[in-house]
């Protein structure tokens, strides 16, 4: 039997099947990008320089001196107080998340230097319901807060999230309040927040601790705002303007101090701390990133 080329055809037992996950589809170019190839360019689509989403592991070790990152709260767990249940039970969607993401929140905070300066950090993990913002996320982050102000270390938010979260009702708003009070006492005590928005960076948390920043910058063509577009445009009945809610209209427009590539954004943050006059550990000047992929495969 020939195939379409004309080719005698392999057996089936003499097949082939190219592994499952060697490449992966970009939603912005719809290129398929070698899945190496993609993780040695930092999630980078290396065609059309769309930002893929990281992990919140990834992103720390991204910008941490190598192994200066100390992990806070981690034992904060999510309870059910409302007994919630849509499609699901809400401790049902907890434990889904947690197996896929490996993580037991929507974030993970800590301490850490880059480039020499010290800060405490705090990344939102997307893969966990969104990144939603419940009582535990809203707790952390709000330790965070209180650990800068003691230490008088910069606190440095990658904030990536859907909003708030819908299993815990009334309690998940309480944590715009929460979050927006230890902010303020972190700036009345002038030590410095610098925010960074990916994507995407939405809801209740754009609307609380996201927007509160001395110094906020975002990732190329990430999705910034409150209501998602076709909200908007159902709700006003109207057509939105080419870009909107993308970091490049928002920077356009006043709202951010700067967008800042993957690959330059832990010079750029170590920059923004050396700025705000960070205590510098002499120990880790210089010191590499965590180093998040091996980058032993050239291929």
């Amino acid at each position: 039997m020939l195939d379409w080329l004309g080719r005698p055809k392999r057996p089936a037992s003499e097949r082939r099947d190219i592994p499952a996950g060697l490449w992966a589809k970009c939603p912005h170019c719809a290129n398929l990008v070698y899945r190496k190839e993609l993780e040695r360019n930092l999630r980078v689509c290396p065609r059309c320089g769309f930002h893929h989403r990281l992990s919140a592991m990834d992103r720390l070790a991204l910008v941490l001196d190598l192994a200066s990152f100390v992990e806070t709260d981690a034992a904060l767990l999510p309870e059910d107080p409302l007994g919630f249940v849509d499609e699901k039970p809400y401790p049902e969607r907890i434990e889904e998340s947690r197996r896929k993401t490996g993580r037991t929140e929507a974030i993970v905070t800590g301490t850490g230097t880059i480039e020499g300066a010290h800060a405490v950090v705090g990344a939102m993990e997307f893969g966990f319901m969104g990144g939603s913002l419940g009582s535990v996320v809203g707790e952390k982050i709000a330790r965070s807060a209180e650990r800068a102000r003691d230490r008088r270390w910069p606190l440095v938010l990658f904030v990536a999230s859907g909003g708030a979260r819908m299993q815990e009702g009334v309690l998940s708003l309480l944590q715009l309040a929460r979050t927006s009070v230890a902010l303020a006492r972190l700036a009345d005590a002038g030590v410095a927040l610098i925010t960074v928005l990916c994507d995407p960076t939405t809801g209740g948390v754009a609307a609380s601790f996201a927007f509160q920043g001395d110094i906020i910058v975002a990732e190329p063509g990430a999705l910034i705002g409150f209501a998602g577009p076709r909200v908007i445009e159902q709700t006003i009945r109207q057509k939105l303007p080419e870009g909107f809610q993308t970091s490049e209209f928002l920077l356009e427009h006043g709202f951010l101090d700067a967008i800042v590539p993957r690959a330059e954004l832990r010079g750029a943050v170590a920059r923004l701390l050396r700025l705000t006059n960070a205590p510098l550990d002499p120990a880790m000047v210089g010191a590499p990133a965590q180093g998040w992929v091996d980058r032993s495969d050239t291929r």
